[in-house]
């Protein structure tokens, strides 16, 4: 058994819904029959937006609430908008083998609604973000995914400037908010885990 399959069972056994796909197509396909006609929040995501599900989605008539896609005075009402839709969608930045999702924010929206707000949770994810444990997870998501995030959003971080994380204390420092879900909370117990056999997002 490899260890994307093992990690599936392990989430399943841990209370995460759990499918892998060898394309990253056909999670998007999965995705779109998990959220029918319902309301749906966006967590800022590489992944998910390289995937086109907002897009899909829009099309098909979805509302659908991404702070990515709003101005700024929209802000306020987007985040309040996805933190009550019916399904949220966002990726991980690490998942440990032994089934768990673990994620870093800056603001805090997207770990919040992992665990509180939507009825339903998809998470989409290659893997390239397994990780074998929660000090691994720690180190993939400081090496790998938060320098090319803050370059993305042109952050003032040392991180952003040299690739390499050194533990700012800087103001626009994105790594504040940390959270291991370790089961799905009892304020959302239907989180679906979408594995990708593909590198996909950070």
């Amino acid at each position: 058994m490899d260890k994307l399959q093992m990690t599936a069972q392990n989430l399943e056994r841990n209370g995460f819904k759990t499918q892998v796909f060898n394309s990253a197509a056909e999670a998007k396909e999965a995705a779109l029959a998990l959220i029918g006609s319902s309301s749906v929040g966006f967590g800022g995501s590489v992944t998910v937006r390289d995937i086109g599900l907002y897009e899909q989605l829009k099309e098909q008539g979805n509302s659908v609430f991404w702070h990515w896609k709003a101005a700024p005075e929209e802000l306020p009402a987007v985040f309040r908008g996805a933190h009550a839709a019916d399904t949220y969608i966002c990726s991980a930045n690490a998942i440990l083998e032994s089934g768990a999702l673990l994620n870093i924010d800056g603001t805090g929206n997207r770990v919040a609604n992992l665990f509180y707000g939507p009825k339903k949770v998809i998470v989409i994810a290659g893997e390239n973000k397994l990780a074998s444990d929660y000090n691994s997870g720690i180190e993939r998501i400081k090496k790998y995914a938060c320098p090319p995030n803050a370059r993305r959003l042109n952050l003032k971080t040392p991180c952003a400037a040299t690739g390499e994380c050194n533990d700012c204390n800087t103001p626009e420092r994105m790594c504040k908010v940390t959270v291991l879900l370790e089961r799905p909370s009892n304020a959302v117990k239907d989180v679906h885990v979408l594995l990708v056999r593909e590198t996909l997002g950070y």
